[in-house]
């Protein structure tokens, strides 16, 4: 989708007039962000909810009765100046009363839910209706839904809150507005979620009853341009449904990670730049029409609506259909506002029917990028204007303000920064919206022969136009520099994107001065803290190790040394954080990688060490992206074997088994290959890939196990889902887990309980980073970068 690069700011008008429309446009700012503050306190803690609201209605009360009775003593007051400030004050304590009395109210249902009896991984039978966009994702299937039913043993909740259902496949038929029914376990989502429950499916969801009415065209409409780029080339087919609908699914992993590393990721994120572009063409063929204003301004909100419905309602969505939505009520009017007004209204609105945004990466992108573009772009290209013409200034302004104001953001989910982000959005800009309204019009056409099928062949071109940019720009050197995660991370970009505005603005010496001194602090601790660091832990590795937990998140990628020898089993989400791993090793070729399994967290990492694999040994293969990942080994020169029970083969000194899957396991969880291994060096070792406990059943009924292992990489990252027999029977003294933040409740605490009445130490990446063991005098060593718990 057409993302940042919509939105042109507009000069504001000279003099006297437009410093109060200046002043105007700002005056909702402390508004929206007392409701974002009020919304994002309370829903994480939301057993106060009520009290809070009490208290910010008797305190706007107050302010209200002080401004109703204040007598005009002070020269502010005959000035005019307080009434203005106490009516703002009134205002801001209001919304924050709303979104707070909102919360409150919901707590009820919402508690009761989460207070059913469902510890333990207990059998649910559970009905929900699907609210949301039905996403694939690195362990499955995923979607947002409204929960009808949810039975166990004699208790029946019909209470209707928001619910996450993961689930390992879809019934055909599944999108949004569906009703389906499952089976499987829950867990109570953490405080500040919208989902009450996380579910997690045992088995496929049956469909209950499809969408009907919009929903049930809408999402004809969308299949129908799924039909009409299937046989497009990749990568720019699998996009043209991302640019035009935001539906993802065709977009391969390599493409994906690709427009990430270049920041174009937002254009398959619907924007206000869609928004816009729908409602322009809306309002401009009403108008053709020889239509009166109000009855323009109702096709533009009556195709707004219907855009909102074919494209699903994702909180970046939401936020630009109520901003369009407002101007266009403005237009009515006749009173336009403001774009920062506009933006500022929409979040309060927006707060006040859904505080669970306020928690939203999403949503916290989609305004970050507005708010940028409306306030910072204009200036970023007055001072750009200084090294470059005018049009080309505005022209770079547009993506650099977006990215300046998104980065920090973004290095809490992603912790990196792009380098050639500006550029990629530049070179991008002029196709986004060309592919967006063709693609469009071929979802909207799709069911016509021939008219379809041509309009997808021409939204091809600007697709793969940027498909192309994303993927050269994405390979260049140091496409992406590494940087710190977390609240410290955000907090340095912020500091340095803050010192990049000043010395492109107009500013004066001494700000400019210091703003050097910013970036020059900022790189010395964000250095010191990742490449400095990364010196540092080499120097502290155990030269002995011979199995290694790479630290890469939530995702697996062990490294295992013999006698010169190096396998990997798995790779890991993502390539940057295995290539980091590989460097701190001292690992430069890998003489056998094995992919357990197809899921993202298992091979998302492969680009990082495509060419310096000899052997493959993979498990069953299920989808056209798991042949993609293999052929892109291959290519590369890898010889690719499909791992079967029975299987051996050595490493250095050492010894290794598949003991799963059998010839005809599916792909998936349960098509794991399992991994035994043994040698001098190497303690004898088990890895479990994310066999569910059933998976686990049927290894113990069919493998040949050791009496005992002293190392069992745990299952699925932790989770419930686990045989306590089979690792009554390994017997093993260190119980490995990788695994990092994630929404999945990984570890669980049932598992992490279950291991340790068994007598294994736990060794946690999330907790104590990378891992290392190895045999010593006849005992396994365990080495940790962090502090064990």
């Amino acid at each position: 989708m057409t993302g940042t690069a919509a939105t042109t700011p507009q000069p504001t008008r000279a003099g006297r007039g437009g410093r109060s429309l200046r002043r105007r446009d700002v005056r909702l700012v402390p508004v929206a962000a007392g409701a974002w503050v009020t919304a994002g306190v309370l829903t994480g803690t939301a057993d106060a909810a009520a009290s809070a609201a009490a208290l910010l209605w008797a305190s706007a009360l107050v302010v209200v009765l002080a401004l109703v009775h204040r007598r005009p003593r002070s020269a502010a007051f005959r000035a005019g100046r307080s009434a203005p400030a106490l009516a703002l004050v009134a205002i801001v304590l209001a919304v924050a009363a709303g979104v707070a009395s909102h919360v409150a109210s919901a707590l009820p249902a919402r508690g009761a839910v989460a207070a059913a009896e469902i510890a333990g991984g207990r059998a649910l039978t559970v009905d929900v209706v699907a609210v949301g966009k039905i996403e694939r994702g690195a362990a499955g299937w995923r979607f947002d839904a409204v929960l009808q039913r949810l039975a166990y043993g004699e208790t029946t909740i019909t209470t209707p809150v928001p619910v996450l259902v993961r689930t390992g496949d879809v019934p055909p038929g599944l999108d949004l507005g569906a009703r389906v029914s499952l089976t499987g376990t829950a867990w109570a989502a953490g405080p500040g979620e919208r989902a009450v429950l996380v579910i997690d499916a045992s088995a496929t969801p049956t469909l209950i009853a499809a969408p009907t009415g919009v929903f049930a065209l809408a999402s004809l409409l969308r299949h129908g341009l799924t039909a009409v780029t299937t046989g497009l080339p990749d990568p720019g087919g699998g996009l043209i449904a991302g640019l035009a609908v935001g539906d993802t699914s065709g977009v391969s992993d390599g493409l994906d990670a690709a427009m990430k590393s270049s920041s174009l990721s937002h254009l398959t994120a619907v924007s206000g730049a869609n928004c816009a572009l729908v409602v322009g063409i809306a309002f401009a063929l009403a108008a053709l029409c020889g239509a009166r204003r109000p009855l323009r301004v109702i096709a533009g909100l009556g195709t707004l609506v219907a855009f909102v419905i074919l494209v699903s309602p994702e909180p970046s969505v939401i936020r630009a259909a109520t901003m369009a939505a407002i101007a266009m009520l403005g237009l009515l009017l006749g009173r336009t506002g403001a774009g920062l007004s506009l933006l500022t209204a929409s979040i309060v609105l927006l707060l006040l029917l859904d505080p669970w945004l306020s928690r939203s990466i999403g949503f916290a992108l989609s305004v970050a990028a507005t708010a940028a573009l409306l306030v910072l772009a204009r200036p970023l290209a007055d001072g750009l204007s200084r090294w470059m013409p005018r049009t080309l200034a505005l022209f770079v302004a547009v993506p650099l303000s977006a990215q300046l104001a998104c980065g920090p953001i973004i290095v809490l989910i992603s912790p990196q920064v792009s380098i050639y982000g500006v550029a990629a959005n530049m070179l991008a800009a002029p196709a986004a919206p060309v592919g967006t309204v063709l693609g469009l019009a071929a979802c909207l056409c799709a069911g016509i022969p021939l008219l379809g099928a041509g309009l997808a062949a021409l939204a091809w071109v600007p697709a793969a136009w940027i498909a192309a940019t994303a993927t050269t720009l994405s390979t260049l050197p140091g496409s992406a520099i590494w940087w710190p995660e977390g609240v410290g991370g955000l907090a340095a970009l912020t500091l340095a994107s803050a010192a990049v505005v000043v010395l492109l603005l107009r500013t004066p010496r001494s700000a400019r001065v210091a703003a050097v001194v910013v970036l020059a602090v900022t790189a010395v601790v964000v250095a010191a803290t990742g490449p400095a660091a990364q010196v540092g832990l080499r120097a502290r590795l155990p030269v002995a190790w011979s199995i290694a937990v790479c630290d890469v998140g939530q995702g697996d990628a062990i490294a295992i040394r013999a006698a010169g020898r190096v396998a990997l089993v798995d790779t890991g989400p993502d390539p940057q954080a295995l290539t980091s791993c590989l460097e701190t090793l001292g690992v430069d070729r890998v003489d056998l990688l094995v992919l357990t399994h197809f899921d993202h967290d298992h091979d998302g990492g492969t680009r990082a060490v495509a060419g310096r694999v000899d052997t493959v040994l993979h498990g069953p293969t299920g989808a056209p992206d798991d042949e993609r990942t293999l052929a892109r080994l291959s290519d590369a020169g890898a010889h690719l074997v499909r791992a079967d029970a029975g299987m051996t083969g050595t490493l250095g000194d050492a010894r290794w088994r598949v003991l799963w899957p059998q010839p005809r396991t599916a792909a998936g969880n349960d098509g794991s290959v399992v991994i035994d291994i043994a040698g001098p060096t190497v303690p004898p070792m088990l890895m479990l890939g994310d066999l569910s406990a059933e998976g686990q059943r049927r290894l113990m009924a069919t493998a040949s196990l050791r009496a005992a292992y002293t190392i069992v990489k745990v299952s699925h990252h932790g989770s419930a889902d686990q045989e306590p027999r089979l690792y009554g029977r390994l017997r093993a003294a260190v119980a490995l887990i990788s695994v990092g933040a994630n929404t999945y409740g990984h570890p669980r605490s049932e598992t992490l309980a279950m291991l340790e009445s068994l007598g294994a130490r736990l060794a946690r990446t999330d907790v104590e980073g990378l891992l290392m063991l190895w045999t010593e005098a006849s005992s396994v060593r365990l080495w940790h970068e962090k502090g064990s718990p």
